[in-house]
């Protein structure tokens, strides 16, 4: 079991910065799939990113060189560092780990005014 808590979002303009934080329960070291979903009003929940134990990371095409996944082992945290944010990244943002168990964070909201 692991429990994930996000922290960090908040309201931000257009072409602001926003990292996020996602706090484990226990340590991460082992699990194979850290990562970023989101859920806009009225859409499916998709993936933003994703960071695997030994660091290789992949992103959506929708984020690709503006946001940073990352993870700190010895501080059981994945980040997402989220730059040149647009309005279309507003959503709530889940923190998810994949052992191959399937564990989801309550979520933060993130809101990008234009």
């Amino acid at each position: 079991q692991v429990q994930l808590v996000e922290s960090g979002g908040g309201l931000v303009q257009a072409g602001g910065s926003l990292r996020l934080s996602c706090a484990a329960s226990r340590s991460i070291f082992s699990i194979n799939v850290m990562g970023w979903y989101r859920q806009a009003p009225g859409k499916q929940r998709e993936l933003v990113a994703r960071i695997s134990s030994g660091g290789f990371t992949n992103y959506a095409d929708s984020v690709k060189g503006r946001f940073t996944i990352s993870r700190d082992n010895a501080k059981n945290t994945v980040y997402l560092q989220m730059n040149s944010v647009k309005p279309e990244d507003t959503a709530v943002y889940y923190c998810n780990a994949r052992n191959p168990q399937v564990y989801w964070g309550q979520g933060t909201q993130v809101t990008v005014s234009s």
